[in-house]
């Protein structure tokens, strides 16, 4: 089992120097120059709360205050109790190690207020590498790392379940993990070492027989043991506990089971309900387990469900189900969370999970062990304030798969969703019938993945295009905004945002419509206001690549594996582009209005329109080396498509016809329209490109990109046409994988970053120079 330090490092080094004839001529032979520091930056999230699955909440037993929450893509976090805000604990990532970023399970040591363990791992592919716990004696600022021989799914379904990780109550030295196909892993020393508890059931499942292979990849099984927890009662300090109960996401089997002997042997509780799969469950201070149940793990669709209680005293089950599902009847849900009073073990809640078709999502309270119970969400029930996240009252409840109590305020309760969560102050006034209310409780957790952005050349800061939540205007970068997503059309996805340079009034934006929205959309004020485009090209017309001409007049959109369009008229009308391939992108000429060029890379071809995008003209062209071969594997890290800055065209603001392309292993400049293009030595990787506002007293835009120069990994700046390039980030600040970068215009040194589910990042020279 190894052993690696994964503390955050101090900021390293790098200076490329390309050494060139004249002032903005193309460079001609590298020249190795001193060493000098990178520039220092200060990093802040551009602000728009929550945006992506925060899929647990673990509070610490008897210190209050202490809490974390993870998600399933985007790091975990901690609680500050003094600012009301959550606080990254995994920024660190590099993208070596960005599998990490993805987080199964969090466990807290109750003997410990401290100790905080974090079990990582995003994906169970065969492509995706083994996992890892970190483990910190600090509250997650610093960690110490331990790899383990199996993978981890944070990002797969059953993410959302119970626990799988946690520390024994009695003997912080033990902790067990559930894994998804490796059964029981017990760790007696910390978590620096683990071992397979060979004892335990085998909880492997197979899919049902004669799936088609579509079936097989969404079936919601293979899940594993979803959920450890220790009986504390009868345990004594400084040795591990006798009890402890483990469940398994299984159905039509035994998928609940306990040891009584400190984990050495174990059989499955008698008298089970085996209809379902487990979720979560808790157990009660008086001995109740509450066991949550779902027909899937979700957030796979659920269908049927239900709540038991088993007294571990007795070993009697009692079914508490609050609503019963009717799938035959149109009353198809499931059960995701179950919670309890740390001090009044009568006082529970549940939730539901998929209750679309019942009346939407709810969260049921009971304050006698579940013999009855009361609807929180309803005629009369809870209310929201969504003013810390003003997008999220265009967005229902869902993924409702934790929800949590306080052990410090039995007022107090959290529940979790696809967009971050909510939280009241008042929760036991249901019991009086009186409605909650609940806030946004996401202030701090930004895993939004960001498909493009732009920064116009007058107006506001920053325009995002985001998956799942659209996109925003960020008119102040440090508040969210205030009118929330985009709207009129609304999309899920939004995968191109266009403007033009000499008119940035005018944006297109491009994705897919949600409720029958259009999946192309405009503004003509700078993003204040938005409006359909009157028609599409065609019927099936949606995501894809959309660019605008420099005066605004023109938009060229190459919907998803379609042909080129252009519109003159915001729409109306749609003509085919002659002389160049269907699925090809493009890109507008930064000056000349009537000027447009899409490129073949791996075959070498580049086209160019002179008459507003109405037919191109084919020239073929090399590159220095060679030209990269046509990638073959859909997964391979080089991808030609618009999530990803490398393989790409891009043309220059403020120069007609100087392009650059930035490919996956190396980055290219041709001042002739692709004429001929020559190589920036000491670039070695690309991950995202972009141009921001020129140096006080530089004539050409400062470059911008992520990926590897000379060896090292991170994101650079160039004042001078990519001599010489400085590291701005440091090891603290990686976010594990980057998929877009873009300069302000409007102020030197200002660069947006987008990761993928650690928002967006917008970056401040710090130092002498900034």
């Amino acid at each position: 089992m190894s052993r690696m330090r994964s503390r955050p490092t101090t900021i390293r080094t790098v200076v490329i120097a390309i050494a060139a004839a004249a002032a903005w001529s193309l460079p001609a032979a590298a020249q190795a120059l001193p060493p000098v520091h990178s520039q220092p930056y200060t990093w802040k999230n551009v602000q728009m709360v929550g945006g992506g699955f925060v899929d647990g909440i673990v509070f610490h037993p008897t210190a209050r205050g202490v809490r974390y929450a993870r998600t399933d893509m985007g790091g975990a976090y901690r609680w500050n109790d003094g600012t009301h805000r959550w606080e990254p604990m995994l920024d660190w990532v590099s993208y070596e190690d960005r599998n990490l970023m993805g987080v199964e399970s969090i466990a807290l040591d109750p003997g410990d207020p401290g100790r905080v363990y974090l079990a990582c791992g995003t994906y169970t592919n065969e492509r995706a590498p083994n996992g890892a716990i970190l483990r910190s004696d600090d509250r997650g600022h610093t960690f110490e790392r331990t790899d383990v021989p199996f993978k981890m799914g944070g990002n797969e379904d059953g993410r959302g379940n119970g626990e799988r990780m946690a520390v024994d109550p009695d003997d912080g030295r033990v902790l067990y993990l559930g894994t998804r196909h490796d059964g029981l892993w017990r760790s007696t020393d910390g978590a620096v070492t683990w071992k397979r508890v060979a004892s335990f059931p085998d909880v492997t499942e197979q899919p049902p027989a004669g799936l088609a292979p579509v079936q097989r990849r969404r079936w919601g099984g293979n899940v594993g043991i979803v959920f450890v927890l220790f009986d504390p009662r009868g345990g004594t300090t400084g040795r591990p506990s006798p009890t402890i109960y483990a469940g398994a996401s299984l159905m039509g089997r035994d998928n609940l089971f306990r040891s009584t002997d400190g984990g050495a042997t174990w059989r499955p509780v008698p008298g089970q309900p085996t209809r379902y799969r487990p979720t979560h469950a808790v157990l009660a201070s008086d001995g109740m387990l509450y066991v949550a149940y779902g027909d899937s793990p979700g957030p796979s669709p659920m269908t049927d469900g239900a709540v038991w209680r088993l007294d571990t005293r007795t070993g009697a089950w009692t079914d508490v189900t609050p609503d019963r599902p009717d799938p035959a009847a149109g009353r198809a849900f499931g059960y995701a969370a179950v919670a309890v009073d740390a001090h009044h073990p009568r006082w529970l809640i549940v939730s539901t999970y998929d209750r679309y078709e019942a009346g939407g999502e709810n969260i049921f309270r009971s304050t006698d062990g579940g013999a009855s119970w009361r609807p929180i969400f309803g005629p009369g029930g809870g209310t929201f304030d969504f003013s810390l996240a003003p997008y999220v009252a265009f967005t229902p409840i869902h993924w409702l798969f934790d929800i949590e109590i306080d052990p410090a305020n039995p007022d107090h309760a959290l529940f979790t969703t696809g967009y971050g969560g909510y939280e009241t102050f008042d929760l036991t006034d249901a019991d009086a019938g009186k409605p909650t209310k609940w806030s946004v409780m996401s202030t701090g957790i930004e895993e939004t993945v960001a498909l493009d952005l732009l920064s116009p050349t007058r107006g506001a800061p920053l325009i995002s295009a985001i998956g799942d939540y659209g996109g925003f205007v960020h008119r102040d970068l440090d508040r969210p905004a205030p009118e929330g997503n985009f709207s009129d059309p609304r999309f899920a996805n939004t995968t191109s945002l266009a403007a033009g340079d000499g008119n940035p009034s005018v944006v297109v934006r491009a994705g897919a419509g949600v409720h029958g929205d259009a999946s192309i959309g405009y503004s003509l004020d700078g993003g204040r206001s938005w409006r359909p485009a009157a028609s599409t090209p065609g019927p099936d017309s949606r995501l894809g690549d959309v660019a605008v001409s420099s005066d605004g007049a023109t938009w060229i959109w190459t919907p998803a594996r379609s042909a080129v369009y252009v519109t003159r008229d915001r729409g109306a009308t749609w003509g085919a582009s002659r002389g160049i391939p269907a699925g090809t992108r493009v890109v507008a000429d930064r000056v000349d209005p009537t000027r447009f060029y899409g490129m073949d890379l791996f075959g070498g071809r580049l086209f160019v329109s002179g008459d507003g995008g109405a037919s191109f003209v084919e020239r073929t062209f090399s590159l220095p080396g060679g030209l990269p071969p046509r990638p073959t594997d859909p997964f391979a890290q080089r991808r030609g498509d618009s999530r990803g800055g490398q393989d790409r065209l891009y043309a220059t603001p403020g120069r007609s016809g100087d392009l650059w392309i930035a490919a996956f292993d190396g980055l290219y400049h041709s001042t002739d329209e692709g004429g001929g293009f020559a190589k920036l030595p000491g670039v070695q990787e690309i991950a995202a490109f972009g141009f921001g506002r020129a140096a006080p007293g530089a004539a050409f835009p400062a470059l911008y990109l992520v990926g590897r120069i000379e060896g090292v990994r991170g994101i650079f700046r160039s004042d001078d046409v990519a001599r010489s390039w400085e590291r701005i980030n440091d090891d603290r600040h990686q976010w594990g994988l980057i998929l877009q970068i873009t300069g302000d215009p409007k102020e030197y040194g200002r660069v947006y970053v987008g990761t993928h589910g650690r928002g967006t990042q917008y970056g401040d020279p710090a130092g002498p120079g900034g």
